[in-house]
């Protein structure tokens, strides 16, 4: 299996679309082949990377409803190197359409094998929940990446967050891996977020990146106008930041298939 990420926290406003964007973004740009698949029925990966998500001849909902096959609603980007599978509210649906589903929950695994092969990076984008669609990605993966936001309730439902990963891997996908926390919106000026980082690293240990995404104007501005951070501003802090989250991403993958260690306890 090649390098599957999903990105997911069950809750919003952690900066899960802004890290899937702008690690796919930063990825494609080191010359990796990436696909960046929206599975989020607000669809802001698709629109944060250029698209109109309103103006769509084909999306993940037509291939999780086996309407379509993947490659062909998957779309180039202005960015070289990725690709994108587009997502709009019609993926609202298609939580309830697949509860009946035989296998619902290998759906999107099913459909990613068959391109899998063609790209070096594949970055899931997941809804703000822990329903079918996020399940799907955690199936389909074998790496996770979770956000985590530098404030008070950060590790809220983090303990839930944890249950359900275990329990994919201990039954559907033992292959699941967490590949790292990545801390998000960090304050600098506030003692609050250095305490929050400093519990999540007492957590994780070694499993939170190295890297912190600071708290950024000019972040959440970019996907407004359709572009990753490095390309909306590039001298910025947060594009800085992603930089180096995307160098360690690539050294830590690198390191791991030179040096393939089998986990007792993947998560």
């Amino acid at each position: 299996m090649g390098n599957i990420f999903v990105i997911a926290n069950q809750k919003g406003g952690v900066g899960k679309t802004t890290t899937a964007i702008n690690v796919a973004a930063g990825l494609a740009a080191a010359k990796r082949k990436t696909l960046l698949l929206d599975l989020d029925p607000q669809g802001n990966a698709t629109s944060g990377i250029g698209l109109d998500k309103n103006q769509l001849d084909g999306t993940i909902y037509d291939v999780l409803l086996n309407q379509s096959a993947i490659d062909s609603v998957c779309k180039t980007t202005n960015i070289p190197e990725l690709d994108i599978v587009p997502a709009n509210q019609a993926l609202i649906g298609a939580q309830i359409e697949l509860v009946d589903s035989e296998n619902r929950e290998y759906i999107l695994k099913q459909a990613i094998d068959s391109i899998k092969d063609r790209y070096e990076f594949i970055i899931i984008d997941t809804p703000p929940s822990l329903g079918l669609l996020t399940v799907n990605a955690l199936v389909a993966a074998n790496k996770l990446i979770i956000p985590l936001q530098c404030e008070y309730y950060a590790l809220e439902g983090l303990t839930q967050l944890m249950d359900t990963i275990n329990l994919i891997t201990q039954s559907v996908n033992p292959q699941l891996e967490l590949a790292g926390v990545v801390l998000t919106m960090y304050d600098h000026r506030t003692n609050l977020a250095a305490q929050v980082a400093e519990e999540v690293r007492k957590f994780f240990s070694d499993r939170v990146y190295n890297t912190v995404i600071p708290r950024s104007v000019r972040l959440a501005e970019a996907p407004s106008f359709g572009k990753p951070i490095f390309i909306y501003d590039y001298r910025s802090p947060g594009a800085t930041a992603y930089i180096q989250l995307v160098q360690e991403i690539i050294e830590k993958e690198d390191k791991s298939k030179e040096n393939p260690v089998q986990k007792e306890n993947p998560v």
